[in-house]
Parts: C-alpha cells; structure tokens; sequence
C-alpha cells in the first residue's frame, strides 16, 4: 500500500480507528485519493509514484485473472474497491457477477459514477458500503487491494480469515510489507506533522498473512508481486483451497 506521509504517521484524531478512516476517506482524503486514482494530471511527484505502483499491482490481478481464463463465470467480492480500480476493468473483461463494497460512501459514490460512464451495468456489478468486517455472502474469488494499511498485524489476521470464509475457491490480498525501508520511511513521515495525517499505517509480517490463511485452508499459489516505488511498498499474494 501507498505511504505518503499524509499517511504514515500515528493517527491525531480520537475515537475509534475504524471511524478514523471512514471519516478521512468521507473527508480531506476523499479527493485527494480520487485524484491519485484517476487519469488527472494534477498529482505531484509523490502521488505519481503511487499511481504507479497502485496501477501495477491492479493489472497484475487483472493478468492472473485472464490467464486462467474463466471471469465470465465467476463471481467476484472485491473488498475494499475505493473508486473502483479493479472492479471497472474487471467488468470489463466480461464479468458478470461483481460485489465491490468500500468502507466509504464518497469513494463508492465515485465508482458508481464511473460506472456508469463506462457503461457497466447493475447486473454485473453491486455497489454498497460496507466495512471489510460486515461482509457477507460466498464468493469464487475474493480480493482485497492496498486496504490492510490500516490495520495491525492481530486484526488484519483476522480479517484474512474472515476473507477466506467468503471464498470458494481463490483469495487474493496485499499489504505494506514488514521492512527496514518501510519502517524508516514511517519514521520520516511522523517528523513532519501536518493537517492530512489522519489515518495510522501499519506494515505486516508476510508469515502471519500466510498463515492466517493457511488456518482458514488455503495455501500460496506460488503467484506474487512485490512492487517498490517510492512511497509504494505492495507484497501480493494469490491463495487457492485446498483440495
């Protein structure tokens, strides 16, 4: 996930953290993300870098999904779908049967109007705000894109798992992964204080999202994506049931 430092430091707001992030990506953050999302040329350097790394790890779901040939008859939950970077493309590749859900109602409100002006339709994607914690259903394929920024090791476990009881069949998250780099660049973003610092980041141990997974009976498929930019660390990771 992205580490500006608007976004990268221990969060100033009080209350719960959940309400912390709904609140930024309903308010200061809403446009701010809506911008770096988009085709808009009116990002500075930093935000390009994130464009960039957010752009890559989307297309490389978008490929595996390709590569194995079956979108048009599976159905997909994407968690956490912000402005609708993967569910767009991927209803555009034919897919019929799309649950995008985000924690925030402007960032969904922007998806579903880029939904329209892309001409997809309802019956092939459902919209509704939704926590990553209030989701339901079953799924062939769950993925959840640059979200467990926010939250800390325990509870993104838990939210894997959570995942994972969702799907059929296939999983597919990422995170900031734990480092030396990510944890300095952390360091440098709480130097700075500022108005924007609204949400806390936190970077994730690849063992524990492994074996979270593996409790809820899935195991890596050996597809992975590690994708550096600055002020971009994504780890991506593609899980199937086992057999």
């Amino acid at each position: 996930m992205s580490l500006h430092p608007a976004m990268a430091s221990s969060s100033t707001a009080t209350g719960n953290e959940k309400e912390v992030v709904r609140d930024y990506f309903n308010g200061t953050g809403f446009e701010r993300w809506r911008r770096i999302y988009s085709d808009n040329q009116a990002v500075n350097r930093v935000q390009e870098h994130i464009r960039r790394g957010h752009n890559k790890t989307v297309t490389a779901v978008l490929n595996w999904l390709q590569e194995d040939g079956d979108v048009k008859t599976r159905n997909f939950c994407d968690a956490g779908c912000g402005v609708g970077s993967l569910t767009l493309p991927l209803a555009a590749m034919g897919a019929q049967g799309i649950t995008a859900s985000d924690l925030s109602e402007a960032m969904l409100a922007e998806a579903q109007q880029r939904a329209v002006a892309a001409g997809v339709t309802a019956e092939q994607v459902r919209f509704h705000v939704a926590d990553l914690e209030a989701l339901g259903g079953e799924f062939h394929t769950v993925v959840c894109l640059d979200v467990f920024i926010h939250y800390p090791q325990k509870a993104a476990e838990a939210m894997v798992r959570h995942l994972a009881g969702l799907s059929r069949d296939r999983l597919i998250v990422s995170f900031a992964p734990y480092s030396l780099p990510l944890v300095l660049l952390k360091a440098v973003g709480s130097i700075f204080p500022g108005a924007s610092k609204a949400t806390r980041a936190y970077a994730l141990k690849e063992s524990g999202i492994v074996a979270a997974a593996a409790a809820a009976g899935f195991q890596p498929t050996g597809r992975q994506l590690f994708c550096s930019a600055p002020f971009y660390f994504s780890r991506l990771l593609e899980f199937r049931r086992r057999g």
